[in-house]
């Protein structure tokens, strides 16, 4: 009887042991992929908007710098029966193409500030962390006040005007100010004229001392139009990061939506060329979703691409 007992209890042992060890196996892979879940739930009817201006040799640039140049690629060495050192690849020879980017600044287009731009202790491109890849997007609306003033600088009310009627900023989030002046981007001899719109020294305190924002970002390509761009001079010099040449922001919710953010990773960079991207609600009216347009394939061009008089490949009627 004793020798039967034992039986029961230990194949009862084994029996719950399994038992739990699967459900502890189901409930981990049940973890794993709640992710997935949240992707084909919310993210896949999404809608995406492009918040980042394509650069190219011809565009608006900080008087400082000069612009980049577009090449072909060309041979570094010979390959012997594939090519000669200093040829440049083509599709018919080769069978790909390249392009040579001559880069005069890091701070070029659409980009991403880290604080060694300013400050000589302050973190590269190459130390912002993963963290700063998905985040709540708050859009502010100056774009009225700008109209009458093109000079008009992101004051502290204009922040408080906006809490009023979405509740308080979001700890992390990245705020984004709206002025519409990406609209004057191709008008290049104006785009970095003064006056142009900008955020006050007191709004950015605000964010960041009373409201913990990860980062700020603005239409034009400087923070402020004062003769010590005392924004940007603060803000980096105090180790935050600011996003610089943002668009289509006239797109986007002012409450709701997330950013994705992406940018090249030079080692010590002290400037970031950046993409950033508006994820809105389903039922928003700008953007596409990915049931919209899955992406793979990619369209096809309506012409063969080719370099125009700067370099840039553009599909061309032959």
């Amino acid at each position: 009887m004793k020798k039967l007992v034992l039986m029961i209890i230990i194949i009862s042992v084994a029996f719950f042991t399994g038992l739990f060890i699967s459900s502890t196996s189901v409930s981990t892979k049940d973890s794993q992929l709640k992710l997935w879940d949240v992707y084909l739930d919310v993210f896949k009817d999404a809608k995406y908007i492009d918040l980042t201006h394509a650069f190219e040799p011809v565009q608006s640039v900080w008087p400082g710098f000069g612009n980049a140049k577009f090449k072909p690629a060309k041979a570094g060495k010979r390959i012997e029966g594939y090519i000669e050192e200093g040829e440049e690849f083509t599709y018919e020879k080769h069978g790909f193409v390249a392009t040579s980017y001559e880069l005069s600044t890091d701070q070029y287009g659409t980009q991403l500030d880290p604080p060694a731009h300013w400050e000589k202790l302050g973190a590269t491109i190459s130390d912002i962390p993963a963290t700063y890849a998905i985040r709540p997007l708050v859009v502010i609306d100056i774009h009225k006040q700008v109209e009458k003033d093109n000079g008009y600088h992101l004051k502290v009310e204009d922040i408080k005007a906006w809490e009023s009627k979405y509740g308080r900023i979001p700890e992390g989030s990245v705020v984004m100010v709206r002025s519409d002046w990406h609209k004057k981007w191709a008008d290049i001899e104006r785009f970095n004229q003064k006056p142009f719109p900008g955020v006050g020294l007191d709004a950015l305190k605000f964010l960041h001392l009373e409201r913990n924002i990860l980062f700020h970002g603005h239409e034009p390509l400087d923070t402020d139009t004062t003769p010590t761009l005392e924004g940007e001079y603060w803000l980096l010099h105090n180790h935050f990061a600011q996003a610089e040449g943002v668009t289509n922001l006239d797109k986007v919710p002012e409450a709701g939506a997330l950013i994705v953010i992406g940018f090249a990773k030079p080692k010590g960079g002290t400037g970031g060329y950046a993409r950033y991207i508006a994820i809105a609600p389903k039922d928003w009216t700008y953007g596409v979703s990915v049931t919209e347009f899955p992406g793979a394939p990619l369209p096809v061009q309506a012409y063969p691409l080719s370099r125009d008089e700067n370099g840039v490949m553009r599909p061309t009627p032959q």
